[in-house]
């Protein structure tokens, strides 16, 4: 009974090790539905007048879109190295963000506005 207990315990070791590896470059892996499976920027794609080209799927890139905002404020595209959303509000001192792939759905909730690599205005509303 140890050697089974001993063995389960290394496969699911083994097997939460490879699933935490597969995470860290989850950019690069593709959805069945031709969605990244990082599609916080896919989704930013669908939300501006004019999609921007798949180059837009990593988060990053929309540090290079639009006008600088300057600081956020309601409107602004904000992005941090690894996440990209839409500032949709402030609510008691809180900036409200909506973003797609925030818990693996689209979100809209307050953020921190911490490790933000840029503040952006989209040429077209959205």
């Amino acid at each position: 009974m140890r050697k089974l207990l001993a063995a389960v315990a290394v496969l699911l070791a083994f097997a939460s090790t490879a699933e935490a590896r597969g995470r860290h470059h989850h950019h690069r892996h593709y959805a069945h539905s031709g969605r990244p499976a990082a599609w916080c920027g896919w989704f930013m794609r669908t939300q501006v007048g004019s999609d921007p080209g798949p180059q837009f799927n990593l988060a990053r890139s929309w540090a290079s879109y639009g006008t600088n905002a300057g600081g956020p404020s309601v409107g602004a595209i904000v992005v941090w190295r690894h996440h990209v959303g839409k500032i949709v509000g402030q609510e008691n001192g809180q900036w409200i963000v909506q973003s797609g792939n925030d818990g693996h759905a689209v979100r809209t909730r307050p953020r921190s506005l911490a490790g933000a690599i840029a503040f952006r205005n989209a040429y077209a509303s959205f």
